[in-house]
Order: structure tokens, then C-alpha cells, then sequence
């Protein structure tokens, strides 16, 4: 048996699969993280370090449990959390959607400039990684920096609490912007131009490789056998992909959660010439993958659920079923294309293929003949055009998917899996398999014991499902780009 553990966004996940593939069961713990100023959010990781000894001590009561041989970490990607000498945290950490480094980041790609980030990383410096991040607290927190002696990622974190072992993974690694991901190591020139030591940084492995064994006080919390194998593990998004079957060179996924991501995965290392997708190291050895990542995808929905639908979100708690079907019900009322609504889903700003942390969420083209009905499909609309933006930049520099399978809530609604296939104009599908980002962490921890020889053989039992081919349907892309070139200007004026 195998456990996948997911630190997520706003819940922790951690999954028990068995050698043949099947998810035995499965443990949850929400929590919410902080937003004091606006573009900030953060999370006390001590919630998640509580949250992952809960769910483990949960699937440790599983009369299956007994043959667990090895747990895997996966997790929100570029997170900054800084531990003192103690081995506590020593402030909140700076979570993958925080804004506020958007000043360094333009000061680094002054300084250091955009070709040769490029030519170091593979990446471009946006607010979003964790480089900046680490910038920003040099500048307005110099005391924590240099009270800093490990800089880890969320569920480095969290392994770190479970024990005391300092390490990461290299896909995870690659959104710090302080890898060299073409050959797979720390990167010495952004350590220096950042300040910071690299003996901060922890030990860096392949994601299937055993890096740590389960301390003993986790493992009385946790009720697991000290000593067991922890693998390094993957970010959410590769670890997603290993556990959908993204794992072949031209292999294309799109995966809608809080954000929203069209991967595809690459036998050699290849990176975007203008740094408008994310170029990084895959969850295999010699595999890389370029992202397209949209900020505010299912964010978008979350906002209108809770914006413009309480009504139906309160009902659909007093009858204990999911809000979002209800919603899409009432969007499949409205016609294609929102009567010339457009809604721009960039509520937190963007990262790919704009590069832009001054964007926001707008409705544009609103008149009194507009329902709730057309807001609803034109914020549905939006998202799905912000994936079509991150799939065309692939289209152009080469990548031509023959289809694309399809994970996360939005992949749950046959409406909206129609809407994704006509706008990207090739065949989708699914796999059985829901929960793909800690189920990919826990084939990396069989891979890495032997339970299985590796990623084909880990995935061999997946399966397709739900397939989609495209009717033909128009899709106003091209007017949904036109409507953010315009605003784009006042954006910035109104940001400064």
C-alpha cells in the first residue's frame, strides 16, 4: 500500500492506493488561507503541518494500512516558507497566488534581464514564484531572512515537520525560479543575485527517490511505523499529470482546480522563447513539461458562487449536494456567447501567457438585457478562453495536440467538457481517477520502493473516459483577447 499526501490550496489530501492501482480510501481536512492587504494571501503553515498528521493518522486507521510502504508528497507549487533553528516556521508563508513582489520582479528583470532568466531558468520572474518572494522579505523583513535557515515549499514543509529532513524535488524546485532546469540543479548565478545561500535550499532529487524516513514523533501522532520511506515527491501540477497519464513526450492535459493549467509533457528540454509558458522539469528523470497557468479558473467560479449565487449555494448546503452543478445548469440557459458579454477571469492578476500582475476580473459589454444566467456562462466562458490563450501559446511555438485529457472539478460537468472541446478544437477524455495530484504522489512513492518499475508501468491500469469531439461550435476567442488589450492600459494606471 501507498499514501499520496496533497497540500493543497485550501484543503489537505492524502489518498491510500493499493499495487493494482485502486484508491482504498481517502482523507480531507479544509482550511482557508489569509488575505490581509490586497494581492496578499498567505497561510500559517503550522495549519497544514496539522492538517497532513490528521489525515495520515486517519488513513493509519484503515484496517489496510498495515502494508503501507512509503508515502508521497505532492502540493501547491512556489510557496515561501521560511524555518528558523528551531525548526519552526518563522512567518507566515507566502502563498503561489500573492501579488506583492510584483516591484522586485521588475527590478530583477531590469537588473538581471529577461533573456538571461530566460537563459538561466527557462522561466521569466513573476510575482507568483518563489524568488521574488524571497526579494520581498529581504526588503521589508530583513530580520526573518536572516533568521531563515531552511526556504522550503509548502509540502516541503510539511515533510520537513514529519522528518526533519530539509529536501525538495526538482519539478517542484523548478517554480522557485532558482533552478537551472535544463540540467536539473540549483542555479549558483540566481542564488547570488538573490542573496541567498544555497545551503538554504535543502537537498534536490528526482521526485521517485527515497529522501527522508517518517520521524519517530510523527509517527506516534501519526499512528504510522517510524522509519518509513518518504520520496521526494512532485508540484501539484506534475504530480497531476503522473497521475492522469501525462507522462510521453507531446502528451497534453488541462487541469481546472483554483487554477487553471494546460501541461504538456517532453522527452527534451525545450523552453518558451519569451518565457510565456513555464518551462520545467517533469516527475521523471530526463522529463520535462511546458504550463500554461491561469490564475483564477475555478477561482473565478468560487467568486461567482459566492458573489452571485448565494441563493444557490445556500440551498444547495441545506440539501447536501454541490453548488457548481446548479450554477452551470443555470449558465446552459444563457446562448453561446452571452449576448456579447465577456467576463476577464483575472481576479488575481495572470501569469501565463500575459505576464501581467496588474490584470483584474471584468465584465465588459453588460446591458439590461443580461441575466444572471448570461453573467454566470460569461465567467464560464472567460475561463475556458484563458485556457484556450495558454494552449494557442504552445500551438505556436510547435506543440500540435492530437487531444487533451481533462482533471479537476471542471472536468466533473459534461456541459463544460463540451464547452473546453469546441474551444480547443481537439478530442478530450478523462480517467477514472479524480483526484490525480496525490494520486501521482503516491505511484512516485511505489516507484521509488519497487512497488512499480515506473511512470508506464505505475499508470498502466488508466483508463480514458468521457470523450468529447468538437462540434464545431464558434468560439470568440479573438474577441475576449481584444477586450483585455483594451482595458490592459487602464489596469496599469490604476494599479499605480
Amino acid at each position: 500500500m501507498l499514501i499520496g499526501l496533497d497540500v493543497g490550496t485550501s484543503s489537505m489530501k492524502a489518498l491510500l492506493v493499493a499495487p493494482d492501482g485502486a484508491v482504498v480510501a481517502s482523507a480531507t481536512r479544509e482550511y482557508a488561507f489569509e488575505t490581509p492587504r490586497a494581492g496578499w494571501a498567505q497561510t500559517d503553515p503550522r495549519i497544514w503541518r496539522r492538517a497532513a498528521i490528521e489525515v495520515l493518522r486517519e488513513l493509519a486507521g484503515h484496517p489496510r494500512a498495515a502494508g503501507v510502504q512509503a508515502i508521497g508528497l505532492t502540493g501547491q507549487m512556489h510557496g515561501l516558507c521560511l524555518v528558523g533553528d528551531d525548526g519552526e516556521p518563522l512567518a507566515p508563508a507566502i502563498m503561489w497566488n500573492d501579488q506583492r513582489s510584483a516591484p522586485q520582479c521588475e527590478r530583477l528583470e531590469r537588473s538581471i534581464g529577461t533573456a538571461e532568466l530566460i537563459a538561466r531558468t527557462g522561466n521569466r520572474l513573476l510575482p507568483g514564484f518563489t524568488a521574488p518572494k524571497w526579494a520581498w522579505v529581504m526588503e521589508h523583513e530583513p530580520s526573518i531572512a536572516r533568521a531563515a535557515r531552511h526556504v522550503l515549499l509548502p509540502k516541503d514543509d510539511v515533510r520537513f515537520a514529519l522528518t526533519g529532513t530539509a529536501a525538495t524535488d526538482m519539478s517542484d524546485a523548478s517554480g522557485m525560479l532558482l533552478l537551472d532546469c535544463a540540467n536539473r540543479r540549483w542555479s549558483e548565478s540566481m542564488c547570488r543575485d538573490l542573496k541567498l545561500p544555497m545551503d538554504r535550499l535543502g537537498t534536490l532529487h528526482e521526485s521517485h527517490e527515497v529522501c527522508a524516513p517518517l520521524g519517530a514523533s510523527a509517527a506516534a501522532a501519526t499512528g504510522l511505523p517510524a522509519g518509513l520511506p518518504i520520496v521526494a515527491g512532485a508540484g501539484d501540477q506534475a504530480a497531476q499529470a503522473l497521475g492522469t497519464g501525462i507522462i510521453d513526450d507531446g502528451q497534453v492535459s488541462c487541469t481546472i482546480g483554483t487554477s487553471g493549467v494546460v501541461f504538456a509533457a517532453g522527452d527534451r528540454w525545450r523552453a518558451s522563447p519569451d518565457g510565456n509558458l513555464h518551462a520545467f522539469c517533469h516527475a521523471m528523470p530526463g522529463r520535462w513539461h511546458l504550463m500554461g497557468v491561469m490564475l483564477s479558473a475555478g477561482g473565478s467560479l468560487q467568486w461567482a458562487r459566492r458573489t452571485l449565487t448565494p441563493d444557490l449555494a445556500e440551498a444547495a448546503l441545506s440539501a447536501g449536494v454541490d453548488a457548481y452543478p446548479l450554477m452551470i445548469e443555470l449558465a446552459a440557459a444563457a446562448p453561446a456567447g452571452c449576448d456579447g458579454l465577456i467576463f476577464l477571469p483575472y481576479l488575481t492578476g495572470e501569469r501565463s501567457p500575459h505576464a501581467d500582475p496588474h490584470a483584474r476580473g471584468a465584465f465588459l459589454g453588460l446591458t439590461p438585457a443580461h441575466t444572471r444566467a448570461h453573467l454566470i456562462r460569461a465567467v464560464l466562458e472567460g475561463i475556458t478562453m484563458g485556457l484556450v490563450d495558454g494552449l494557442d501559446a504552445m500551438r505556436a511555438i510547435g506543440l500540435t495536440p492530437r487531444s487533451i485529457r481533462l482533471s479537476g472539478g471542471g472536468a466533473r460537468s459534461a456541459w463544460w467538457r463540451q464547452l473546453l472541446t469546441d474551444a480547443f478544437a481537439v478530442r478530450t477524455s478523462t480517467v477514472q481517477v479524480t483526484d490525480g495530484g496525490a494520486y501521482g504522489a503516491a505511484l512516485l512513492a511505489g516507484i521509488g520502493t519497487g512497488c512499480w518499475q515506473d511512470a508506464a508501468h505505475a499508470t498502466r491500469h488508466l483508463r480514458e473516459q468521457d470523450e468529447c469531439t468538437p462540434t464545431g461550435e464558434p468560439v470568440a476567442i479573438e474577441r475576449f483577447r481584444t477586450a483585455y488589450r483594451s482595458v490592459r492600459p487602464w489596469f496599469h494606471e490604476a494599479n499605480r
